[in-house]
């Protein structure tokens, strides 16, 4: 009898410890049909998604996909007003356009983009014309950047019948990059702090972050390819607090880190929720539902956003299984909302937030090509 009360205190126990790492439901619904298109423009993977203070909704899209199957450019930025309506396609055939990732407002309505492929980040004047430029794009008449690096090439062509010295240890990771003002490789986002400095998660194959000043003069950087403090394993998002402390989405590490202004580290925190996998199915690649390290691991932070105001939390979204985190800045979560699929209130690899409020948010998709709003529940009417 002993052992048997034993046992049912040590499952009660088990049970208790499960659902206390659960946190609760977000009471968020998807609004159906957000934004309006015109019928000659659609959406490619949705990169990035950004709201200005007059809510217009900003989306940086691979559509307009120009060119061949392999390294075709595939970026559009389109804007929506408050109510959804299509107002205009901004930078149509821009030289900077290669392979989008993600959009955002600062707070005088600029709007600033990153373009992975080109390796460059711009800034837009609210009219819609750029004013500042950072990073360049690869001349037409060179091989210099991943996917076609040496090993790639020579592999490539050996595959034809070419009799060739293939290069050993050769990456874009390896030899590790040489980190140079003012140039990036395959970056990924921006924030700025109080004093208008902007910083830049760069990205996949520099792992670091640059800072410019207000006038858009480089300043500083910091980190490097790892999982150390301070090190990266592709930052892919990044945001600023009111305190001027800097969020990095250290997506590889599966990690949030906290920096000082000046590039200190501070602290980090994971986001580990439990995976429900009889809630819904995952649209494209493996279930990862144990994974602890890698972009697909739960919990690994694929999209980041910080609210406004004086008590500002996260937003975080993963890619596996596409679920949207609620946390605090101090890293504990509040909520989480979402499963993986292709309904309203399901996702498929989550790639941008934008977080007007805590009761809607705005969630850009890679796999099934589409923006989600989300809004609050009213909870007189459920």
């Amino acid at each position: 009898m002993k052992r048997l009360l034993l046992s049912i205190f040590v499952v009660t126990l088990s049970i208790n410890s499960i659902f206390a790492q659960m946190p609760p439901e977000l009471p968020f619904e998807s609004v159906p049909n957000p934004l309006k298109l015109p019928n000659d423009i659609h959406f490619g993977e949705i990169a990035g998604v950004a709201v200005n203070s007059h809510g217009h909704v900003f989306v940086f899209s691979r559509g307009n996909s120009v060119g061949p199957a392999y390294m075709a450019s595939a970026s559009q930025l389109l804007e929506f007003d408050a109510q959804g309506n299509f107002v205009r396609e901004i930078g149509k055939n821009l030289n900077a356009w290669s392979y989008a990732h993600a959009v955002r407002i600062d707070p005088q309505d600029n709007i600033w983009v990153v373009d992975k492929g080109s390796n460059m980040i711009l800034r837009f004047k609210p009219e819609g014309h750029v004013d500042w430029v950072f990073g360049r794009k690869g001349e037409a008449s060179h091989i210099q950047v991943p996917p076609d690096y040496e090993t790639v090439m020579a592999r490539r062509f050996q595959r034809m019948g070419v009799d060739v010295e293939i290069p050993e240890e050769n990456n874009p990771r390896w030899p590790i990059p040489i980190h140079r003002d003012n140039v990036f490789n395959q970056p990924t986002d921006v924030a700025w702090d109080s004093q208008g400095n902007s910083y830049f998660s760069d990205g996949y194959i520099n792992s670091r972050v640059g800072k410019v000043n207000a006038r858009g003069e480089w300043v500083t950087s910091w980190g490097s390819l790892g999982s150390g403090p301070g090190q990266f394993d592709t930052p892919h998002g990044i945001a600023v607090s009111p305190a001027d402390e800097i969020y990095v989405a250290d997506r590889g590490n599966r990690r949030v880190q906290v920096f000082s202004a000046d590039g200190i580290y501070i602290r980090e925190f994971v986001v580990d929720v439990p995976v429900d996998v009889s809630r819904g199915k995952i649209t494209y690649g493996q279930e990862n539902p144990n994974g602890t390290s890698g972009s697909l691991a739960p919990g690994a932070p694929d999209a980041l956003c910080m609210t406004q105001g004086e008590n500002p939390v996260l937003f975080i979204g993963d890619i596996y299984p596409s679920r949207i985190y609620k946390v605090s800045l101090e890293g504990v979560v509040l909520g989480v909302y979402g499963q993986p699929g292709r309904n309203l209130g399901e996702f498929g690899w989550i790639h941008g937030i934008a977080c007007p409020s805590e009761d809607e948010i705005w969630v850009a998709e890679l796999i099934n090509w589409r923006v989600q709003k989300l809004v609050t529940k009213n909870v007189e009417n459920n």
